[in-house]
């Protein structure tokens, strides 16, 4: 079983700021309470086959997370894909970036998940969780982002 979650938000910057932000998977533990720790290999700029190796808490249980940038064309787009072996995984994820006239950007995540061996009975669960933080999610991608990213 596999199915999909998705947010949308609009961030109070322009869209070439907020996708370099999001690109840098290493901001991610700014609006993702589950994730403990990021890391960006190589140590150079995000690119297409760039992986992102994270620890993550989810349900009071630590995982080791890798993700793989499949594709990036700024300022739009963003798509990974979960490489390492995790119960429930994300199988295909991103962000479409989208310039709005007034200088603001809108943001909109999508990851599929799906489950692997007993994750198979979990994703369901996961999925129901994950739809229900969707709102609050966007609201911690925005709030970071305008944080992070001086005003104009």
């Amino acid at each position: 079983m596999s199915g999909q979650f998705e947010a949308t938000t609009e961030i109070d910057r322009p869209v070439e700021a907020v996708f370099d932000y999001l690109a840098d998977g290493r901001n991610d533990p700014q609006f993702s309470p589950r994730v403990l720790r990021m890391e960006r290999l190589p140590e150079s700029p995000t690119a297409v086959g760039t992986i992102f190796r994270s620890t993550v808490k989810d349900a009071g249980v630590k995982t080791a997370r890798e993700f793989r940038i499949t594709e990036l064309e700024a300022p739009a787009r963003i798509r990974w894909t979960e490489v390492s072996k995790n119960s429930v995984a994300v199988a295909e994820g991103g962000y479409d970036l989208e310039s709005l006239a007034d200088g603001r950007t809108r943001v909109r995540l999508h990851n599929v998940l799906e489950g692997h061996g007993l994750g198979k009975v979990l994703v369901g669960l996961a999925l129901t969780a994950a739809r229900k933080d969707a709102p609050a999610f966007a609201a911690r991608i925005k709030a970071a982002a305008e944080a992070a990213i001086p005003p104009r």
